[in-house]
């Protein structure tokens, strides 16, 4: 396929999957997952599940994990298509929203409607968490520094990033 086949299919796929995007970009990881690396073999599960990490190494919003995919798979056209094709449909649906908001919110139908919302929400993020966790490799070292880091994070205020170093560390010294 040619640089402008892919580009247009990057264009296609993150602008699908942005109007499913409730709860932000770590919400449809999982058919991000999906799109890139089953249907369309752009990367494995690890890169994947790397850029994942990298993007929230950086500062800033989840969705620059999107801008990563698309470097990765068409350089900077691909970067810029994709986050565009990510953002661009998110924020008129976030701007309609806001608008239906504005005018229903102290309606009781819509405050069961926003009520309702929330568990899908969570579920989405909660299987991306177990995407990320599969594709990061199959070993009960890497299950236990998961589940550490989701009890840090339900449990305590102590920052995920910390409990990443650590697992960085461990990971540096050969301990896994």
């Amino acid at each position: 396929m040619n640089e402008r086949g892919i580009l247009t299919e990057l264009a296609i796929q993150f602008a699908l999957i942005s109007l499913v995007s409730i709860g932000g970009a770590a919400a449809v990881l999982p058919e991000m997952h999906r799109a890139v690396v089953d249907v369309h073999g752009w990367m494995s599960s690890e890169t994947f599940a790397n850029l994942f990490a990298l993007a929230q190494a950086a500062p800033g919003p989840n969705v620059i994990v999107v801008t990563l995919i698309g470097w990765h798979v068409a350089g900077v056209p691909g970067a810029l298509v994709a986050t565009t094709a990510m953002t661009g449909p998110a924020f008129i649906v976030a701007y309609g929203a806001a608008q239906v908001w504005e005018r229903w919110h102290r309606v009781q139908w819509y405050k069961t409607f926003e009520r309702g919302v929330v568990p899908i929400t969570v579920g989405l993020i909660a299987a991306s968490g177990w995407l990320l966790t599969s594709a990061s490799g199959f070993s009960l070292v890497n299950y236990l520094i998961t589940a550490a880091t989701v009890a840090c994070v339900l449990f305590t205020r102590i920052n995920p990033l910390i409990a990443l170093s650590g697992a960085a560390l461990l990971g540096l010294t050969g301990m896994i």
